[in-house]
């Protein structure tokens, strides 16, 4: 068994139901950590219910490239992430090694006012990580982990548990998450999805966190986004992870 998981909620601000499920799924004890989307339309809200006790503290930045409309300017001019009309459209392979100066500097500059939004409504991001996994673009990670140690704050692996991962794909993601750990100072050591929990594959070991994506299934069970219709996350949790202490981000230690 890891010593302690992080259960992370994505999406946070995403919407006024993604809101009210994340809330819920704290105060139920279901998870132990969410992030926050800064340009999606229920960010204020979700700053205001960041402010409760279950919450606070517990809150990171959801880096986005892919969705909506950014909140700086920069980007706008580089066609690789936005069109013409200035909203997001990422166009970057996943395995792409470089971006240019002007690239590189345009995502610095949205990193740095998607967070500095979050602070402006009283949320000082606990970690970073990124929707659809954006970071896990090698010169995109290396902005961010750069970006979470000047804070000093840890930022997530890539995902490093799964019977789905192939040899090269392991290969690239161990050196991605050298990279990121190297860079950041501090992550915790696994990440999975719910699914690679119900296979069994939870580590013997080490810190986890589980990227979890909450729905609602009544009461006070609640399923998830990788998970079949109906299929409770809070049981999968409890039972493959008994015993097993709930933490967040910032009670893993900075170098």
């Amino acid at each position: 068994m890891p010593s302690q998981v992080i259960v992370n909620a994505d999406d946070f601000g995403l919407s006024a139901p993604i809101n009210a499920v994340i809330l819920h799924a704290f105060q139920a004890g279901l998870i132990s950590s969410a992030t926050l989307m800064a340009n999606m339309p229920a960010f204020q809200a979700a700053c205001v219910l960041a402010q409760q006790p279950a919450l606070k503290g517990r809150i990171g930045l959801h880096f986005n490239l892919t969705y909506g409309r950014p909140l700086s300017q920069a980007i706008l001019a580089e066609p690789r992430f936005c069109t013409a009309q200035g909203e997001f459209d990422l166009a970057l392979r996943q395995r792409t090694l470089r971006l240019s100066r002007s690239e590189r500097e345009a995502v610095r500059e949205e990193l740095e006012t998607q967070w500095q939004r979050c602070v402006a409504h009283g949320v000082i991001p606990s970690h970073l990580d990124s929707h659809q996994h954006v970071h896990n673009i090698w010169p995109v990670g290396e902005v961010v982990a750069r970006f979470a140690r000047e804070h000093a704050i840890p930022v997530r692996l890539a995902r490093n548990v799964g019977a789905n991962i192939g040899p090269l794909k392991r290969v690239f993601k161990t050196l991605l998450n050298r990279r990121l750990k190297q860079l950041c100072g501090v992550t915790a050591d696994y990440v999975c999805t719910p699914m690679d929990l119900k296979a069994g594959l939870a580590p013997a070991h080490g810190v986890l966190e589980v990227v979890a994506h909450p729905s609602a299934l009544g009461g006070h069970d609640f399923g998830d986004a990788y998970l079949a219709t109906g299929e409770s996350l809070k049981s999968l949790v409890d039972r493959q992870l008994q015993g097993v202490e709930r933490v967040g981000y910032t009670e893993l230690n900075m170098s």
